[in-house]
C-alpha cells in the first residue's frame, strides 16, 4: 500500500487514523504492520464496506474536510472490486 509522505507524517503525528482502499486485492492485513518511509505502521482493523457508507467524521479521521472532499478524491482512484476502511496507528521506528 503505497502511502504519500504528508499522510505517513500525520498518521505518526496521531492526526490521521483511517485510510481508505479500492483494490482488486488488499495487500495488508488487520494485525498486521507496514514499513514506512515514517516508521512502522500497525494495520489495527480492515473493514469491507461501500464507498457511499462513509460519514463524515470518518472521512475527517483520514484527513479530508468532509465527505464531498473525501469523494473528489475517490474520483482520482483506479477502479477496483473491494472497497476498505483501515483503522491504521504509528506502531514506532523500524529496527534495523
Amino acid at each position: 500500500m503505497l502511502l504519500k509522505r504528508d499522510l505517513l507524517e500525520d498518521i505518526k503525528a496521531g492526526k490521521i487514523d483511517l485510510i481508505f482502499r479500492r483494490w482488486n486485492r488488499p495487500t495488508v492485513k488487520a494485525g498486521g504492520t507496514l514499513k514506512s518511509k515514517v516508521g512502522l505502521l500497525a494495520i489495527k482493523s480492515i473493514t469491507d464496506m461501500s464507498p457511499d457508507d462513509v460519514t463524515d467524521a470518518e472521512a475527517q479521521r483520514a484527513g479530508f474536510k468532509d465527505v464531498a472532499d473525501f469523494r473528489r478524491w475517490l474520483d482520482t482512484m483506479k477502479e477496483g472490486s473491494l472497497f476498505q476502511r483501515i483503522e491504521v496507528a504509528y506502531a514506532g521506528d523500524i529496527e534495523a
